[in-house]
């Protein structure tokens, strides 16, 4: 991993992005060193799949006060606490036991957290979420939240799709958050990581989330 690529590459990238889409920085095995270069550039927005990981670098770079950590990776319920403790924003919500769970905990809490519902759009036994007849059905129990905002979605495609397929697939998210905004106020769709963010972009994507594309290649465990 190389951080003098990073400026070249975030100016890429920026060039692609309108304004409105939030750039989450995915920084999963990205050094402390490389995230805080990576705030100096101006970001802002930093996504990690693992809570413990996560309250590491958080601790580390508490001294930047603006920052704000994104959970995208799927949350056990065991550690459901400590993630609303750190992540305003959590974007893999995958079960309606993880919602009422995290809307259980943030009584506590001054802010309430805001969510995204992790939707498959077709099966895939290798990711975690919400079917869409699953996510339908779940929809009353989902209205009654009220310590936690529930606001947009989030998707991870199956692998080998084209790139005309991708843009297909992810137009379908924010087709099925208009279907559910008489139950839902949803404005986020959160999809489009390194090799198909162009393709969610044009899908209409408030959110990608670039890890690779940025950082390069992370090292093998």
């Amino acid at each position: 991993m190389s951080e003098d690529t990073l400026p070249q590459r975030l100016q890429a990238i920026q060039g692609r992005i309108p304004s409105p889409v939030r750039l989450v920085c995915v920084t999963k095995q990205v050094p402390i060193p490389v995230i805080r270069q990576a705030y100096a550039l101006g970001l802002r927005d930093f996504g990690e799949n693992r809570v413990q990981e996560a309250q590491v670098k958080a601790q580390a770079l508490a001294d930047l006060p603006d920052i704000t950590w994104h959970l995208i990776g799927h949350l056990q319920s065991n550690k459901a606490r400590a993630a609303l403790q750190l992540f305003p924003w959590i974007h893999s919500v995958d079960s309606l036991a993880i919602a009422q769970k995290l809307d259980q905990l943030n009584q506590t809490l001054a802010q309430p957290a805001q969510l995204l519902l992790q939707v498959k759009l077709r099966p895939d036994p290798q990711k975690y979420g919400w079917t869409v007849p699953e996510l339908h059905a779940a929809l009353p129990a989902l209205s009654q939240l009220q310590h936690v905002k529930i606001v947009g979605l989030m998707t991870i495609l199956p692998l080998g799709l084209s790139p005309g397929e991708r843009q297909h697939l992810f137009s379908e998210l924010p087709a099925l958050g208009a279907q559910l905004q008489p139950h839902l106020p949803l404005r986020e769709y959160s999809m489009g990581m390194s090799d198909d963010y162009p393709q969610a972009l044009a899908a209409g994507a408030t959110m990608i989330r670039l890890g690779r594309g940025l950082f390069g290649e992370r090292p093998l465990p």
